[in-house]
C-alpha cells in the first residue's frame, strides 16, 4: 500500500498529534513523545500498532506526540491520519 506523509490531531491536552510518512524499511516504525511515557506508553503504541494493522498499513514511520489522549482519540486520530495517507476512505460503505 503506498503512503504519502499525513497529519491528524493537534497539540492541546487530551489529544494527540499523529504523523505518518513513507518508510523504505519493512514495519512500523513508532516514535512517541509524551507526558506519561512510563505510565502508558506501551499501551499508546499498542493502540497505534493495532489500529494501523486493522487499516492494512503494515510500513510506515509513525511520530505521535501524546498529550494525555485516550484510547479513542488515539484510535480516532490514527485512522483519520491513515486514511489521508493512504488515500483509503474507511467510512465508505
Amino acid at each position: 500500500m503506498e503512503i504519502k506523509n499525513a497529519v491528524a490531531g493537534t497539540l492541546e491536552s487530551g489529544d494527540i498529534l499523529i504523523q505518518i510518512a513513507p518508510t523504505d524499511t519493512s514495519g512500523l516504525q513508532i516514535e512517541l513523545e509524551s507526558s506519561v511515557m512510563y505510565q502508558f506508553g506501551a499501551q499508546i503504541k499498542n493502540v497505534i500498532t493495532e489500529t494501523l494493522t486493522a487499516l492494512g498499513v503494515t510500513d510506515a514511520a509513525v511520530k505521535a506526540t501524546d498529550k494525555g489522549a485516550l484510547d479513542c482519540t488515539i484510535r480516532a486520530r490514527v485512522t483519520a491520519a491513515a486514511v489521508r495517507a493512504t488515500g483509503k476512505d474507511v467510512w465508505a460503505d
